[in-house]
C-alpha cells in the first residue's frame, strides 16, 4: 500500500489529484471547527458530555462528523443527509417506474437521479438542522444579542448555517471525484471517523492508568481491544474480497467469416452485496427509544416504571438490544440485496449473451440457482456484518468498559474507502506499468 502511494507521487498528474484531495480534507477539517453563531459553545459541550455513552441519533452522527455535531460547527451535520437522500432514492427508484426509467438511461439518467438527489439532501438538511435547532433550544444552548427581540432571526440563521454546510460538504465530495482520487462522500466520511481515533486511544489510555493505579483488569482489557481490532480489520480485508463465482459458458456464434464467443467464464457474486447499509439502516431504528429520551431530558424525567422499563431495554449494552440488532441487520442485509439484485434480470442477461451455467437450462431454472446462490451469501455477509456490529457492545459488557468510538461500522467504513481508495490508485498506476499494491 505505502508503495503505490510513493508512486503515485512521482506521477505529476496522479500527485495533483493526492495534493487536491487533502486540500479539500483541510477544508472539511476547518469548517469543522468554525462555531455556529448564537450557540454557547461551553454549555454546548458540557450537555454532550455523555452522549457518547448512549444509543441516540445524535451521537451517531457524531461519530460520523468527527465530533463537528458536539460542537455545533459548520459540517455539524456532516455527510449524513447526503447518505439518508441516497438511501431514499434508491428505494424509490424501485418503487416509481419514472425514476427506474431514468436510471436505465446510463449516463443522462443518472445525471437526472443525482440531480434530485442534491434537492433532496438540502430538504433534508433544513429538516434535520431544525430539529437540531429545536433541541438546542430547548436545553439552553441558543443565546439571543440586542439585535434580535424575537429569535427568529437566529433561528433562521443556525437553522440555514447548519443547511449550508451540509450543502457545501456535498459539493466538497463532488469536486474530489472531478478532481481529485475520487469517492468524494467516502473520504470525507473516512476523515470524519479517523479525527475520532485519539479520542479511543485517549478512553483506552485512561483505563490503562487505572489498572496502573491497582485495578488490573484494565491493564489487560485495552491490550485485548487493541488485539481485537487489528483481527477485526484482517477478517473486513478478507471478507471484502470475498466472492461466489458462478461459472458461465458462452456459445459460439458466428458473425460473417468471424467466429465469437466459446470462451469460459465466471459471474462473480461478492459476499458483501449489501456493504453496511444494514448495519446504518438497523442502528437508526434502534437509536429512536433512547433519541426520544434524550429530548425528555433523560430517564429521571420519565415517570411512569412501564416506560422506564421499555427505554432501559433499548439501552445499548442491553440484552434485548443485542438481539433485535443481530437480527434486523440480517433481515435488512436481505432487504437490501432484494431490491438491489434482480436474479431474473442477471438471467436474461445471460440468455440475450448466449450464456448459460453448465448443468442449468436457461429461464427459470437459471434464475432459481441465482437465486438461491445470492440467498445463501447474503446469510453470510449479513452474519458477518452482524458479528463486526456487535463485538464492541458485548466487549463493553464484559469487561465494563464504556463504549468505544470505534464501532463495528466505523472500521467497516474505514478499512472499504482505503481499500477502494489503493484500488483506484493502483489501476492508473497499471496503465503506466508500476507495480504495486495487487501484486
Amino acid at each position: 500500500m505505502f508503495k503505490t502511494i510513493a508512486n503515485a507521487w512521482k506521477v505529476p498528474d496522479l500527485r495533483k489529484k493526492m495534493l487536491f484531495t487533502i486540500f479539500i480534507v483541510f477544508i472539511f477539517r476547518v469548517g469543522s471547527v468554525i462555531p455556529v453563531p448564537f450557540l454557547d459553545v461551553d454549555a454546548l459541550k458540557a450537555l454532550t458530555a455523555n452522549w457518547n455513552d448512549t444509543n441516540n441519533m445524535l451521537s451517531y452522527i457524531d461519530t460520523f462528523s468527527g465530533g463537528a455535531f458536539s460542537n455545533a460547527t459548520l459540517f455539524a451535520m456532516s455527510v449524513t443527509p447526503y447518505i439518508n437522500s441516497s438511501i431514499i432514492m434508491q428505494l424509490l427508484t424501485v418503487a416509481i417506474p419514472a425514476l427506474e426509467r431514468l436510471a436505465k438511461e446510463g449516463t443522462e439518467g443518472r445525471k437526472k437521479i443525482a440531480t434530485i438527489t442534491r434537492y433532496v439532501t438540502v430538504g433534508l438538511g433544513i429538516i434535520q438542522g431544525t430539529a437540531y435547532y429545536i433541541y438546542l433550544l430547548r436545553s439552553g444552548i441558543v443565546k439571543f444579542n440586542q439585535f434580535d427581540f424575537s429569535g427568529v432571526f437566529a433561528a433562521v440563521t443556525i437553522v440555514l448555517v447548519f443547511t449550508a454546510g451540509t450543502a457545501l460538504m456535498m459539493w466538497l465530495g463532488e469536486q474530489i471525484n472531478q478532481n481529485g482520487l475520487g469517492n468524494g462522500i467516502s473520504i470525507l466520511l473516512f476523515v470524519g471517523i479517523i479525527a475520532r481515533l485519539p479520542v479511543t486511544f485517549g478512553q483506552l489510555w485512561y483505563y490503562f492508568n487505572l489498572g496502573l493505579a491497582g485495578q488490573t483488569q484494565y491493564i489487560i482489557y485495552p491490550i485485548v481491544f487493541l488485539v481485537l481490532f487489528l483481527i477485526v480489520i484482517w477478517v473486513i480485508v478478507f471478507m471484502n474480497d470475498a466472492e461466489r463465482r458462478i461459472p458461465v459458458q458462452y456459445a459460439k456464434r458466428v458473425v460473417g467469416r468471424k467466429m465469437y464467443g466459446g470462451q469460459s467464464t465466471h459471474l462473480p457474486i461478492k459476499v458483501g452485496l449489501s456493504g453496511v447499509m444494514p448495519i446504518i439502516f438497523a442502528s437508526s431504528i434502534l437509536s429512536i427509544p433512547q433519541t426520544i429520551l434524550l429530548f425528555m431530558g433523560g430517564i429521571e424525567n420519565v415517570k411512569s416504571d412501564f416506560w422506564k422499563g421499555f427505554f432501559n431495554a433499548f439501552d445499548m449494552g442491553g440484552w434485548l438490544y443485542i438481539v433485535l440488532y443481530f437480527v434486523m441487520i440480517i433481515g435488512f442485509a436481505y432487504f437490501y440485496v432484494t431490491i438491489q439484485y434482480n436474479p431474473l434480470e442477471m438471467s436474461n442477461n445471460l440468455r440475450q449473451n448466449n450464456g448459460t451455467i453448465p448443468g442449468i437450462r436457461p429461464g427459470k431454472p437459471t434464475t432459481d440457482f441465482i437465486a438461491k446462490i445470492i440467498s445463501k451469501i447474503t446469510l453470510i455477509g449479513a452474519l458477518f456484518l452482524a458479528f463486526i456490529a456487535i463485538l464492541p457492545l458485548i466487549f463493553s459488557d464484559v469487561t465494563g468498559m464504556s463504549r468505544m468510538m470505534m464501532g463495528g461500522t466505523s472500521v467497516i467504513i474505514l478499512v472499504g474507502v482505503a481499500l477502494e481508495t489503493m484500488r483506484q490508485l493502483e489501476s492508473q498506476l497499471m496503465m503506466r506499468h508500476y507495480k504495486g499494491f495487487l501484486d
